[in-house]
């Protein structure tokens, strides 16, 4: 493949292009009513994502970063206090946690999809953690803390096992707030209720991101939190805003995380836009997974078990030798992202929690072997299988089908 035809990460630009005159649109109408700051373009946003998530409520934030603090504060996590997460997600989960006082506990993961894995959970708390019966509250040995939260995060678009994972909160008395900052539309079947749910409508709250590369994105920052308590979900909104329970009385000390309204505006037009979207990542998903089938098992596509409909914020597969592989796709003109070469409990931010390598034999070696192919609604099936083409090519493997010349596109540099 010429690498002048170039196959980006992701496209920035194509979708914003589609729908220029809509955003223009939402840009007038705020300049023309100077409510630069909360009104109806947030309160609409704030209402449509709420329906669209099964939640009662929505309530829009500066960042998910914002979000998942502000939900975390707002569900009762206090200083001196832990949470259990996974490792193998981006800095901002462990952020969230360590802002409010506590102190992110690590989880080891399930291979096949990278998520919280629950009989990993389930042996941490057995073994690790010690339930109180009398006082219903769950202590960690080692750290002698307070359990009181966990932070199951639904990675690359797809739903954690949430049945397991809200029973082993019932059984030692934990919440869960979903970190849904990629998963926005995934669901996970519930076997339990015998019915299919949508990330942010599971965990007591959930936390979204609206980074530009994510499923749905603004034209910046932005973030929400769902849930269904209605005290909760006022305390979020007090703690975006200063603790004010109306202007100029404050009940506690709060943030400012206030989403302004040309975000919310854009993210509306948008939002109607998001299921199309989805279903196109999904059927870029299946193409990929179809051609990559004759290279097994030199690389592993994403696993779905049939309990999750996921969104694929990104294609993420396996190989062996993943910075070779990088290496070969860059100079064929191809993009590809790394998430995440370092997990947090390696991370040097974190070194003052006493983690060593091999302490999440699992989380430690997906780092070493996973790549993100390009990923976006836009993307051709040409670009596809010139993607797939050139993996065969640097495997020495042939392609199940010939690639299509793709179309010269510019490459856009996305932190997703």
């Amino acid at each position: 493949m010429n690498p002048t035809h170039a196959v980006p990460f992701v496209d920035l630009i194509a979708p914003h292009l589609e729908m220029e005159e809509e955003l223009l649109a939402v840009t007038r109408a705020v300049l023309r009513g100077a409510s630069f700051i909360g009104g109806p373009l947030v309160e609409d946003f704030e209402r449509d994502f709420a329906a669209y998530c099964g939640a009662s409520h929505a309530i829009a934030v500066n960042s998910g970063t914002d979000a998942l603090r502000f939900a975390l504060i707002a569900a009762g996590v206090a200083p001196g206090e832990a949470v259990l997460t996974v490792a193998n997600t981006f800095i901002a989960t462990g952020e969230a946690i360590s802002q409010t006082g506590a102190r992110p506990l690590f989880v080891d993961i399930d291979p096949r999809t990278f998520n919280l894995d629950p009989e990993l959970l389930r042996d941490f708390l057995q073994r690790e953690c010690v339930l109180d019966q009398r006082l219903r509250r769950t202590i960690h040995r080692r750290t002698n803390r307070p359990v009181t939260a966990i932070v199951p995060v639904h990675l690359f678009g797809q739903c954690a096992d949430m049945d397991p994972i809200l029973e082993l909160a019932e059984e030692y008395n934990l919440t869960v707030v979903e970190d849904a900052c990629q998963a926005h539309g995934a669901e996970v079947h519930s076997a339990r209720e015998g019915r299919w749910r949508k990330a942010g409508s599971i965990g007591r709250l959930a936390a979204f991101s609206f980074y530009p590369g994510k499923n749905l994105g603004a034209c910046g920052e932005g973030g929400a939190v769902t849930t269904d308590d209605d005290d909760l979900a006022r305390r979020v909104r007090m703690l975006r805003d200063h603790g004010q329970s109306k202007k100029y009385y404050h009940d506690f000390e709060g943030y400012n995380g206030r989403l302004d309204s040309l975000q919310a505006g854009f993210l509306s037009a948008k939002l109607r836009r998001l299921p199309a979207w989805n279903d196109a990542r999904r059927r870029h998903a299946a193409r990929y997974t179809e051609l990559l089938r004759p290279l097994a098992p030199a690389v592993i596509p994403p696993h779905v078990p049939a309990s999750s409909r996921p969104v694929f914020h990104l294609y993420v597969v396996q190989v062996p030798d993943r910075d070779g592989l990088q290496s070969a796709l860059a100079a064929a003109g191809i993009a590809t992202g790394l998430h995440y070469p370092v997990p947090l409990h390696l991370q040097r931010a974190y070194a003052g929690l006493g983690y060593r390598p091999g302490d999440l034999p699992r989380t430690e070696q997906a780092a070493q072997r996973i790549l993100s192919l390009p990923m976006f609604p836009q993307l051709t099936d040409g670009q596809i299988t010139a993607t797939v083409a050139a993996i065969a090519a640097h495997l020495g493997a042939p392609a199940k089908h010939a690639p299509e010349t793709a179309a010269p596109e510019r490459a856009v540099a996305a932190r997703v």
